[in-house]
C-alpha cells in the first residue's frame, strides 16, 4: 500500500470539453470550464498550479504541482450516477431517464395519483426555491405532491410537513420508486423533499430530505474496500449516489462550502482508506444555465485549494475529477456529454507532469484498487505505477 489515504473530490459537472461521442447526445460543441473562461475573467491561480487550466488543451506545463490529464466518459449517459458508478469500475450501458424539457409522462403523472391517492401538481423542470414559491401554498391548500425535476435523473415530490408527514412523503416516494424502475420512466433517483414554513417564508426542510437512487448493478471498490475493512467516508451526495452501498462513514453536505468543510475536517483525522466527496453547487449553476456563478464556484473552490494540500501528509493521495460536464452556455438546462479534468497530487512526487489522455473514468477506481492492493473492477487501468 502505497498511500494511507487517499480523497477523491468530484468536482460534479465540471466538464473540459465535448467528448468523442457528444454529437449522439446533441452536445457538439460544450465545453463547461472553457466557455465560462471565455465569458469570465476566471482568477484560479491555486488550481492553475496542478495543472487544472492545461486540461482545456492538454498543451504542457513547466513545473507543474501534479500529474493531470482527462478521462473520457464511457457509460451510457452523462447524468451523476453514470459518472460516478464508471469511477467506481462499473460498466453501465443503459442511460437513466431525464424528463427536463416537457415534463414527466401523463402515464406516470397517472401512475402516481393512483398509488398515492394524492393529486399531481408541478410535473416540470425547476430549482426548489422557484417550486416552492410557486406551488407551496396550492399543495399547503389541497394537499396535492409538488412532483418536479431537477433537470438531472430524478423525479422529485415535495410536500408540506403540516399537510404531509415526512414518513408519508417516504412512503409514497417508496411507491414511486417502484414504478420508475421500468425501463420507459426510469430515472436515477426518487427525492423525497419535505418543506415547512408559511406563504412567502416556505423552506425545505434539508435534514428530511430522503433520496430514493437506484442501486448499482455491480458491485464497486467501495464495496470491496468496505469488506476489507478499510474506511470509505462518503460526503455530500455519495451515498445517495451510491445506495448506501459500500459507504461505512457518510457525512452529508448540500453546499460546496459545508463538504469541504467536512473534509478538512477529516483530514485532521488518523484513517486508513478512502473519502470521496461530491462538490455539488457546481452542477446547479450549471443547470440554472448562470455562468457568473458556477465562475464564482470555481473561485471559491480555488481559494479552498492550498488549504486542502497543507492538509494532506506525506503518505496521503489527493485526486480531482469531474463526473459529467453542464456547460452554463449551451442550451436548454441538460447536463452535456464532456471529458473531465484529471488531477493527482502527492507531497512526494518528484517531477510531476502531464499523462497521456485515459480512454475512462474508471482508471480512478483501478488507481484506487490498486494502491489498497484489492481486486481490480472489471473496467479500467490503474495509474500506479505512473506515479513517481
Amino acid at each position: 500500500m502505497r498511500f494511507k489515504r487517499i480523497f477523491l473530490i468530484v468536482l460534479d459537472s465540471l466538464g473540459v470539453g465535448e467528448a468523442k461521442d457528444a454529437s449522439n447526445y446533441g452536445d457538439s460543441g460544450c465545453n463547461t470550464l472553457g466557455h465560462i473562461k471565455e465569458h469570465y475573467d476566471l482568477f484560479i491561480p491555486n488550481l492553475a498550479k496542478i495543472g487544472f487550466l492545461n486540461t482545456l488543451h492538454m498543451d504542457d506545463k513547466e513545473d507543474v504541482d501534479a500529474y493531470y490529464t482527462i478521462a473520457r466518459p464511457n457509460n451510457a449517459g452523462k447524468d451523476s450516477l453514470a459518472g460516478h458508478y464508471e469511477m467506481m469500475g462499473i460498466v453501465s450501458n443503459i442511460p437513466f431517464k431525464t424528463f427536463n424539457e416537457n415534463g414527466f409522462p401523463i402515464e406516470l403523472i397517472d401512475e402516481i395519483e393512483k398509488i398515492t391517492g394524492r393529486r399531481v401538481i408541478g410535473n416540470k423542470c425547476s430549482d426548489d426555491a422557484s417550486i416552492i414559491a410557486e406551488l407551496g401554498e396550492r399543495q399547503l391548500n389541497y394537499g396535492s405532491l409538488i412532483v418536479y425535476t431537477s433537470a438531472d435523473s430524478d423525479l422529485q415530490v415535495a410536500a408540506h410537513e403540516d399537510i404531509i408527514s415526512a414518513e408519508q412523503l417516504y412512503q409514497y416516494c417508496e411507491r414511486i420508486r417502484e414504478i420508475t424502475k421500468r425501463e420507459e420512466w426510469l430515472v436515477g433517483r426518487v427525492i423525497a423533499k419535505p418543506f415547512y414554513g408559511t406563504v412567502g417564508h416556505f423552506k425545505f426542510n434539508q435534514a428530511g430530505r430522503k433520496d430514493y437512487p437506484i442501486k448499482p448493478p455491480q458491485k464497486t471498490i467501495l464495496t470491496d474496500l468496505s469488506n476489507y475493512s478499510f474506511n470509505v467516508i462518503g460526503i455530500g451526495k455519495i451515498n445517495d449516489i451510491f445506495a448506501e452501498q459500500g459507504i461505512n462513514k457518510v457525512l452529508k453536505a448540500s453546499s460546496n462550502k459545508e463538504a469541504l468543510n467536512k473534509l478538512t475536517n477529516i483530514m485532521g483525522k488518523k484513517f486508513t482508506g478512502l473519502c470521496m466527496v461530491n462538490l455539488c453547487d457546481f452542477d446547479r449553476y450549471g443547470h440554472q444555465r448562470n455562468v457568473e456563478g458556477y465562475a464564482k464556484a470555481i473561485e471559491e473552490f480555488d481559494v479552498e485549494v492550498p488549504m486542502i494540500l497543507n492538509h494532506l501528509d506525506t503518505d496521503d493521495l489527493l485526486i480531482i475529477t469531474a463526473d459529467h460536464g453542464n456547460d452554463p452556455t449551451f442550451r436548454g438546462c441538460d447536463h452535456t456529454r464532456e471529458n473531465v479534468p484529471l488531477i493527482l497530487y502527492s507531497r512526494n512526487f518528484k517531477e510531476p507532469k502531464k499523462l497521456p489522455v485515459q480512454s475512462t473514468l474508471a482508471n480512478i477506481g483501478a488507481t484506487i484498487a490498486d494502491n489498497f492492493e484489492i481486486a481490480p473492477p472489471e473496467i479500467g487501468t490503474s495509474l500506479l505505477e505512473e506515479l513517481e
